[in-house]
Order: structure tokens, then C-alpha cells, then sequence
């Protein structure tokens, strides 16, 4: 049995139906190449990206046109032939080998501390680097401008803005919730929440499950329909995930299964983008950046998925793409500065106290925070919190106020109150 599910994981057999009424099939072959697929082929695979042979033959199938790739619609089968920890998409061997890789010493410490060591950064790379991956054209460097500063890349769409806010904000909830976020309904309706603001045509889809139709552009695959079925289908992924005990082998399940089934609307691939993150957060792994990541590649490897149930091409890309996220985050952290012990023993707090001064329009502010420091805060560092936060207040702008759960409403409020106090 144990072969036959090795042979299910690889791609190479199929399995319909449950239980004595199962049947298995050789999985179909990818059709020969023609010279387009050549060509883009080998386009995908110019960014030095290595493919085991099988993940060769699914870029094979995913690089035809569509006309020679057959229609395709969801197939329960393949998430139910999945038993966590039983089934790997990632073998041994590859999951030891993301561990060394990811291990940032800080294994004993609470959960999130890496994250918050390096989140600065963390913010500016995986916000760009996922936005670019849906087509967005900021730069890098137009990313920290609106992060760091709350400046507006010239010449760039509302919607792009909005998308790497909407990321930052995704990645501030994972690193300030890492303790009690997990892969359950509140958690992942709450991400799409955040990812999808001010993005969607119904804004009332936003963090609920999707109950129309939706069509993949540039792919041969319907998505499943029928709206109870995508809730059950939706909790089955969640329930799996759960249950995976490799940090790793739980990214990339979440990356496979939540695109295939389509659960919202939109916004489906950046939503497991950032749920790939939230193992390797909660175990103080490095995190997966998708920096480098080609689009091209990205898609094809998705495609994969969606059209053959083939995870072979993603398990490739999301490899490559771990080596290089903690090339970058291993060097990153080593050049850090010990972080102001202050702001990490009570960023929560300081978060809580910005926003009060802020919503309460508290002119001056420094009774509120005082009060708030004499409550919360020991003797001995009181002072040192009140100057931070009254720091926090003076650095505050638009590109930042989702850390504080502040609106733009409350912050220019504030600002008009400061300028003429009573």
C-alpha cells in the first residue's frame, strides 16, 4: 500500500472513488512536445532552475498550447488520496535537506522570534515579491518606499498600491498572531480578508468562501462550482494541513491544494503564499520569500496542478525557491543589530497604545501613554516604553497604520486635532 501511495504522490497513478469502491489508473502521459513548448520550455528554465526528470515531463504537458491539453474539472481524488504523514510531496531527503537549510538557531526560542528579528525586511521582500508574481510592476525599491516611507510609486495603478499594502499587512498579521494563527477557517477567511481589500468587483467577498463560478484565463481547468462542496472540500485541506507534522511538507501541501480548489474568488495563489509561511513562522525557520522566483515558472508549475494533479514542477520551484530565500535571510539576520530589547518585549503593547492615542484623539498624548505604562509596563522600564512610543508617534504615516489597526480616517483625524489642539 505504501508503494501504491508513492506511486499516487509521484503522478504516476490516479486513484477514483473511496474506499472498496476505489479504482487506480496509470495516470495520463504528457503528450509529445511541438516546438512551442520547446521554446517555452526552455524560456522557463533559463533562470537556472533544475527540474528533476519528473518535473520535466509536467513542464512538458503545461508548455503545449491550450488546444493540445485536455479540459480538465476538479478532482476530489486527488486531495483525499492524501494522508498527512502518510503521503509526501516532499521525500525525506528534500525535507532534511529545507531544514539544514532553514535552521536559524533559534529553534527553542518562542514562536515568531525570527520573524520579528528580520520583519522589517521580511515586509519589503515577500510583499514585492508575491505581488510579482501577480503581475505587479513595482520595483523592489518603490516597495520600500511605500512601506518604509508611505510613498506612492509614480506612474504605478491604485490597484498595484494597494496590493503590496495588502501584502504587508498579510505578513504583519502573521508575525504578530504567530502563537494562536493556524490552518483553520478563521485564520486563512481572515488572510483573504487582508489580501484581497479593496481588490475584489464584490467587495462582500472578501474573507468569505466563493459561491459563484470562476474561470482560470491561460488554463484548460474549470474549478469545482458547487459552493457547499468548496466549504467541505475547504475545511478537508484545512483538517490535512493541520495534521502534516513537516514544517515544509505543510507549505507546500497548502500551496498545492488551496490554488487547485479555488476557494474564493480571487486571490487564491497569495493567500497560500502567505499560509506557506505560517509552519515555517511558528518553528522559527527562515521564511519563504519567493524572491527570484520567475513568473513565468511560477505559473507553469501551477498549472501542473490544476491540469495533471502533479506536484512534481511546484516541488521543484518551491526547492529553488527555499535555497534562495535563506541564502538571503541567513546573511540578513547575521548583519543585524541586536533588536531594542524594549520594542520586542512590548511591541504588542506599543501597537495597542499608538492606536488608542490615535483613535481616542488624545492631544497631548503623553497622559494616555503614561497611564498605559503605569498599568502594563514594571517600574524599571517605563520610561524607556514611553519614549518609544512617543517615538512610534512622531515616525507614523499612511504606509504603516495597518500594524497599529489604525484607518487612514483615524490617522488624519489625528493629525488635524494635533494641529489645532483644544
Amino acid at each position: 500500500m505504501r508503494r501504491l501511495n508513492d506511486l499516487i504522490s509521484a503522478g504516476r497513478v490516479v486513484a477514483e472513488g473511496n474506499a472498496r469502491a476505489r479504482l487506480y489508473r496509470l495516470a495520463m502521459a504528457a503528450p509529445a512536445l511541438t516546438t512551442e513548448g520547446i521554446a517555452a520550455g526552455a524560456l522557463a528554465l533559463s533562470g537556472g532552475i533544475p527540474l528533476a526528470e519528473d518535473g520535466r515531463d509536467v513542464l512538458a504537458y503545461v508548455t503545449q498550447p491550450l488546444a493540445g491539453r485536455r479540459p480538465v474539472g476538479y478532482d476530489r481524488a486527488f486531495l483525499d488520496a492524501y494522508v498527512p504523514n502518510e503521503t509526501w510531496y516532499l521525500g525525506p531527503s528534500a525535507r532534511s535537506h529545507l531544514r539544514r537549510l532553514g535552521d536559524t538557531k533559534e529553534r527553542g526560542r518562542p514562536a515568531g522570534t525570527f520573524g520579528r528579528a528580520v520583519l522589517s525586511r521580511l515586509l519589503i521582500d515577500l510583499s514585492w515579491a508575491s505581488s510579482y508574481l501577480e503581475g505587479n510592476t513595482y520595483t523592489r525599491l518603490d516597495t520600500r518606499e511605500l512601506i518604509e516611507h508611505g510613498r506612492v510609486a509614480a506612474g504605478k495603478d491604485a490597484i498595484e498600491t494597494q496590493m503590496i499594502l495588502n501584502h504587508k499587512a498579510a505578513i504583519e498579521l502573521l508575525v504578530d498572531e504567530v502563537a494562536t494563527i493556524d490552518f483553520d477557517m478563521y485564520s486563512l477567511t481572515s488572510l483573504h480578508g487582508i489580501l484581497s481589500e479593496n481588490l475584489l468587483a464584490d467587495p462582500g467577498a472578501c474573507g468569505r468562501l466563493r459561491v459563484r463560478p470562476v474561470d482560470i484565463t491561460g488554463s484548460v481547468f474549470r474549478p469545482l462550482a458547487i459552493p457547499q462542496k468548496i466549504e467541505e472540500l475547504f475545511r478537508l485541506i484545512l483538517d490535512k494541513a493541520a495534521k502534516i507534522s513537516d514544517a515544509f511538507e505543510q507549505a507546500l501541501f497548502v500551496m498545492v491544494h488551496l490554488p487547485y480548489l479555488q476557494p474564493f474568488e480571487d486571490v487564491n495563489k497569495r493567500v497560500s503564499r502567505m499560509a506557506a509561511n505560517i509552519p515555517l513562522l511558528q518553528q522559527n525557520l527562515c521564511p519563504l520569500t519567493f524572491l527570484g522566483v520567475p513568473e513565468a515558472a511560477y505559473v507553469q508549475a501551477t498549472l501542473g496542478v490544476y491540469e495533471l494533479n502533479r506536484v512534481e514542477l511546484l516541488r521543484d520551484l518551491f526547492i529553488w525557491s527555499y535555497e534562495r530565500s535563506t541564502q538571503e535571510y541567513l546573511a540578513v539576520h547575521k548583519s543585524l543589530a541586536e533588536p531594542d530589547p524594549i520594542r520586542l518585549r512590548y511591541r504588542q503593547e506599543i501597537h495597542e497604545v499608538v492606536g488608542r492615542v490615535v483613535r481616542t484623539l488624545a492631544v497631548p498624548a503623553l497622559p494616555v501613554i503614561e497611564h498605559a505604562a503605569q498599568e502594563r509596563i514594571g517600574v524599571e522600564d517605563r520610561s524607556l516604553f514611553i519614549e518609544v512610543v512617543l517615538d512610534e508617534l512622531k515616525r507614523l504615516h499612511e504606509g504603516v497604520l495597518v500594524r497599529y489597526k489604525l484607518k487612514p480616517a483615524d490617522f488624519h483625524a489625528w493629525q488635524a486635532a494635533s494641529r489645532h489642539p483644544k
